[in-house]
């Protein structure tokens, strides 16, 4: 029997050495709404009644992630693929929120930037596929 609740919400958990902080750039850069800010936990999502959320823990021993990867370095845990409508219009309001644009870019489609923490996110532009495709996605060998 899969896992359900009576109202089922999804998240992913960021770990951060600044919960707060973290929640707050993701919050700039996607519009949505905090529903909790502490010191050690923060949480937003579009709506209180969406089904989904990202929540930032704070993490005192947290080691920022290399990307691309490189042995023996810090590995990026996951990403997070964001659909855009403009491309370039949206890398420069994720610069202009905090986001810092990648050194390596594996393809021309996607956009790979790093949130202050760290952490690798994708924008990209729904060709009429859907997400960009997995061998595609930052870590990959593409």
């Amino acid at each position: 029997m899969p896992l359900r609740t009576r109202t089922h919400w999804f998240g992913v958990v960021l770990d951060a050495p600044d919960a707060s902080e973290l929640a707050h750039f993701y919050q700039r850069l996607l519009g949505w709404t905090l529903f909790k800010d502490t010191p050690g936990w923060a949480t937003l999502a579009p709506s209180a009644d969406h089904g989904y959320n990202l929540a930032f823990q704070q993490e005192p021993n947290y080691v920022r992630p290399v990307w691309p990867s490189e042995p023996g370095r810090p590995l990026m845990m996951l990403h997070l693929d964001l659909e855009v409508d403009d491309l370039e219009e949206a890398v420069a309001h994720a610069v202009g929120v905090g986001a810092e644009v990648a050194q390596f870019q594996p393809q021309e489609d996607v956009r790979v930037l790093l949130d202050p923490a760290g952490h690798p996110f994708c924008l990209y532009v729904d060709d009429g596929e859907g997400a960009p495709e997995a061998e595609d996605a930052p870590g990959s060998s593409a």
